[in-house]
């Protein structure tokens, strides 16, 4: 059956038209930039360990449960100098609110970063005090001050820390709370 706008009424004509002017192309704002998918997280809560594979030519690590792929999530290991060494290693420690002992920066009376890769004994300038870095929901891997914990990951796939692998501000405490002293972690390339 073929309608023509005379059989069909003005009335729907006119939501025809009206609707067409919605089409119109509205506000010349720029569009909002694509959030960058960090992490995907599955747990099915079922049978099994935790055990994490973290991949470092992709910066990124791998969780599985039982053998159950249960999620990824990126990950920023050492950069040039202070390299994440490959390996098999198990959590050894877990604590939710530590801060290193050997990095940090440098920030002003006003809180402004003045050095932002500083050590305990670097020098400090009047008003300038040093501050250790947070390791929030610290996850130790090694004797020697390397492990996994929440940090800044300032590009997804590239290596960005002083040697430990750092985890998305918003996953870290899943992660944190899912795993054992004892987990392992594989450390590849």
């Amino acid at each position: 059956m073929r309608l023509s706008l005379s059989k069909i009424g003005w009335g729907c004509g006119l939501v025809a038209v009206s609707t067409l002017a919605s089409c119109a192309p509205g506000p010349s704002h720029p569009p909002r930039k694509a959030q960058q998918v960090m992490y995907q997280w599955h747990d099915d809560g079922g049978p099994g360990a935790i055990a994490i594979n973290i991949r470092l030519s992709e910066q990124k690590a791998f969780i599985t449960r039982g053998g159950r792929d249960v999620g990824w999530t990126y990950v920023a290991t050492g950069k040039e100098g202070h390299g994440t060494a490959p390996g098999s290693y198990s959590i050894t420690e877990k604590i939710v609110d530590k801060h290193s002992n050997r990095y940090g920066w440098i920030e002003d009376e006003f809180g402004n970063v003045v050095d932002g890769d500083a050590k305990p004994g670097d020098h400090t300038g009047p008003g300038e005090k040093y501050v250790p870095a947070p390791m929030p929901y610290w996850m130790r891997l090694t004797s020697y001050g390397i492990g996994m914990h929440g940090g800044i990951i300032p590009q997804p796939g590239e290596p960005a820390s002083h040697g430990c692998i750092r985890l998305p501000h918003e996953f870290v405490p899943t992660l944190f709370d899912e795993v054992k002293v004892g987990t392992p972690v594989r450390i590849s390339y």
